[in-house]
């Protein structure tokens, strides 16, 4: 082995040691894992939507302890939950509704985001303020923190990335698209100040698009904020927001905090419908409301495909153009939608060259010459070739064997093969006597 080699005179003695030590880690490496048998098969998924995990054990068969863990994980069935399956953590606290609490049933509502053991499963009774620890761990799979995707595994909390892998550090950027660099949506910022009256109770504060992110919006003020949606088929709709919780509007989560002199609407996204956020007067004075969210760029520029080349063979051009695209249509409108978003930039044509093989060689002829008669049927011939043309363009004389494959264009033909003018005579006319002979 390379460790065992003689020194040779020069040779640095670190360099030995160093050499020892790599053949003594991979020798150990080789023979821990030889302590173990093969990893066993996958287990069944803890859930069935919305990520969960699975587990291989594998087994020592070693007579004294094996170095490395005999336990892995993956993460599966990472598909979206209908939105009536309803919260993974709320399932398992809502279990224990039958099962009494010091002598009393509760209805068990989740507790999240607990910063210090976000995978014991507290929940809170409803209506109260008890808040208690119905198990210790929660099932494999339930999320640690409800704006996270890293999900607890047997009673601790690993990371996971926008892959759904575990370890992963990737992450979705504000349009949500995973490792994604922020340009396919835009912040949209503003303040609404209300100015009702008497006529006129309600307004509309901004309307937020079908696939936005991350809104947020704080009323200040006496009056109170409504939502009317509209779906891509259609349909309308109307919440009042009249008391603080968590819903679902138009299957998109709306979190909704009322106090006596503000309110808060949040919603992660992306939503499922077109919102329109208005504000209802309850009061004297004028209400102010902040909003923020990304709005998803729907229109885009897409770059076509090269059109057909500009020649059959001998070389040509072909170019591609930009047409603008409906993401939520899927077709395509027209330019103007494009150029609304700045951060939209039409991509330039791109311009190849095609067909660069040699054209194949082809029968070419001169113009026919003149007929040899001008009436009666006479003949006219032509000089017919072979020939090539080159990538550019230039076309030279080549052996007939070339144009063995296409029949060879005629040399001669007749021409002027109608018939001749001629002269025609027509009877003698009667025979006329002069007048001075008759008496």
């Amino acid at each position: 082995m390379e460790c065992c080699r003689r020194a040779t005179p020069g040779t640095p003695l670190l360099f030995l040691a160093f050499l020892l030590l790599s053949s003594r880690t991979a020798r150990s490496e080789e023979d821990r894992d030889g302590l173990w048998d093969a990893w066993g098969p996958w287990s069944e998924c803890s859930r069935t939507c919305g990520g969960g995990a699975s587990y291989s054990l594998r087994r020592c068969l070693s007579n004294k302890s094996c170095e490395g863990r005999n336990i892995r994980y993956r993460t599966c069935s990472n598909v979206d939950c209908p939105p009536e399956a309803g919260d993974f953590r709320a399932q398992q606290c809502s279990a224990h509704n039958d099962v009494k609490h010091h002598g009393q049933f509760y209805e068990w509502l989740p507790v999240s985001n607990d910063p210090d053991n976000p995978c014991s499963l507290k929940c809170q009774a409803k209506g109260t303020t008890l808040v208690v620890e119905l198990a210790p761990k929660v099932l494999d799979g339930t999320r640690c923190y409800t704006e996270s995707l890293d999900m607890c595994i047997s009673g601790l909390c690993q990371i996971v990335g926008c892959d759904h892998q575990l370890g992963s550090t990737m992450k979705e950027d504000n349009c949500g698209v995973c490792n994604g660099d922020g340009s396919t949506c835009r912040l949209v910022r503003g303040q609404y100040k209300s100015q009702l009256s008497a006529t006129k109770l309600d307004d509309t504060v901004v309307a937020i698009p079908y696939g936005s992110r991350h809104i947020r919006l704080v009323l200040k003020g006496p009056d109170h904020l409504y939502l009317e949606t509209k779906t891509l088929q259609g349909a309308k709709g109307e919440s009042s927001l009249s008391s603080t919780g968590t819903f679902l509007v138009d299957n998109s989560s709306v979190d909704f905090q009322k106090f006596p002199d503000k309110e808060i609407l949040r919603m992660t996204g992306p939503l499922t419908a077109d919102f329109i956020v208005k504000i209802h007067n309850s009061g004297p004075a004028d209400s102010t409301v902040q909003f923020i969210f990304y709005q998803p760029i729907i229109h885009r520029w897409r770059e076509t495909d090269f059109f057909p080349c500009s020649a059959t063979c001998g070389g040509g051009y072909q170019l591609t153009s930009a047409e603008c695209y409906d993401l939520r249509s899927n077709r395509v409108v027209a330019d103007q939608y494009c150029h609304y978003y700045p951060e939209n930039i039409k991509p330039k044509p791109k311009l190849q060259e095609c067909n660069l093989d040699p054209c194949p060689a082809r029968w070419e002829a001169t113009p026919w010459t003149a007929c040899s008669s001008s009436c009666g049927g006479g003949i006219q011939s032509r000089a017919v070739s072979c020939v090539e043309e080159d990538i550019q363009g230039h076309v030279t004389s080549v052996e007939e064997w070339k144009c063995m494959y296409t029949p060879k264009m005629p040399i001669v033909q007749p021409c002027n093969i109608f018939d001749c003018p001629k002269w025609l005579a027509q009877e003698w006319s009667p025979v006329t006597v002069p007048s001075f002979f008759v008496r």
